[in-house]
């Protein structure tokens, strides 16, 4: 009976490349913004801030992007501000900010301001 009310699963063979990339990419940017502390609405969301998880998944995230954006189509642009709107975050977040270019991911992208 509960065969019924489950959603057929798909095969990873039938599904788009685009929408793989980009479901991987939306992942990377949920944990980003987890790790900035971006994502919880409580007073004390500054607690579970860790910068150096947070840089390693926007680095990761800009070399998805930059690898990938070709292949993106109109999903391209949505992401890009996304993954600029981490970088910028990770910067007010630092106490230490890093010189430009030297940001999560910026090897990839370019300095962000």
């Amino acid at each position: 009976m509960t065969d019924e009310l489950d959603p057929p699963v798909r095969d990873l063979a039938d599904i788009p490349a685009v929408e793989v990339i980009s479901r991987a990419a939306v992942m990377l940017m949920s944990s980003a913004a987890e790790k900035l502390g971006l994502a919880e609405e409580t007073p004390n969301s500054g607690a579970n801030v860790d910068l150096d998880e947070a840089r390693r998944v926007i680095t990761a995230l800009a070399g998805l992007v930059t690898a990938s954006v070709e292949y993106l189509g109109p999903h391209a642009g949505p992401i890009r501000e996304g993954l600029q709107a981490l970088q910028r975050a990770f910067r007010e977040a630092s106490s230490v900010p890093d010189a430009p270019g030297a940001g999560p991911g910026e090897k990839y992208t370019g300095p962000v301001h």
